[in-house]
């Protein structure tokens, strides 16, 4: 079994609620998504990249390892156009596993019985030039459910713009709420897009994003950190 692969490197992770750990990145080709603000252009196209088989990303793995791994990210792109590949993966090594996904491929997500974390992130329609549906949110939501019955740990993400509306952040996570009722504790990570020098002036619209996330869900303020330390 063969999947695209972009590159595989080693790094500190710089999102969400594992920042700051060490992880081994394996990041595959092609994506069912165009977001606007995607920071991986590169690995959209599933025409890219190099094609291996299980055992050589293995080898790579191994290679990169160093004593302060603490998981590995599967990454993309969209990840789960390539969900048999990573299930192979996941169930040949023993570091635990994030995945990170937009969350619109739920029927590929039962073939990852043994993932141990997941960050999904939650699309906007400004997240797209005009392409967003009401499918795709519903899609996530059946993502949201599925990793909480299969026990997998979970957190949302939710990348803000200073132009993104209160009102749609609301909209959004108000109706996420109503689907997955009692599970008020899933962690939602507002991300702040990057470079931060587009938040000059506009910092109190992250409090604000922050105090409508609070209504719904654990929510957390953490920009890319990473873009800090100027790493990959």
């Amino acid at each position: 079994m063969d999947a695209p692969i972009i590159e595989i490197f080693s790094s500190i992770q710089g999102e969400g609620l594992l920042i700051g750990e060490r992880q081994i990145f394996v990041r595959l080709a092609g994506c069912n998504l165009n977001c606007t603000y995607c920071d991986t252009k590169n690995s959209q196209s599933a025409n890219v990249g190099t094609m291996m088989s299980v055992n050589q990303v293995l080898e790579k793995i191994e290679e990169l390892s160093t004593p302060d791994l603490g998981s590995i990210s599967y990454t993309g792109g969209e990840p789960m156009l390539h969900a048999d590949f990573i299930s192979e993966l996941i169930k040949k090594t023993e570091t635990k596993s994030l995945l990170e996904t937009n969350g619109t491929l739920p029927k590929e997500l039962t073939k990852l019985e043994d993932l141990d974390w997941a960050s999904m992130d939650i699309k906007l329609p400004e997240h797209f030039d005009n392409t967003w549906s009401d499918k795709i949110l519903e899609n996530e939501i059946s993502f949201i459910k599925l990793l909480i019955e299969q026990d997998t740990k979970l957190y949302c993400k939710l990348v803000v713009l200073p132009s993104t509306k209160i009102s749609t952040v609301e909209k959004v996570l108000k109706h996420i709420s109503s689907e997955i009722s009692g599970h008020m504790e899933i962690p939602l990570i507002i991300q702040p897009a990057s470079p931060l020098e587009l938040w000059e002036g506009n910092t109190d619209k992250l409090f604000q994003f922050s105090e409508v996330a609070g209504k719904y869900m654990k929510v957390y303020t953490i920009p890319q950190i990473h873009k800090f330390l100027n790493i990959e």
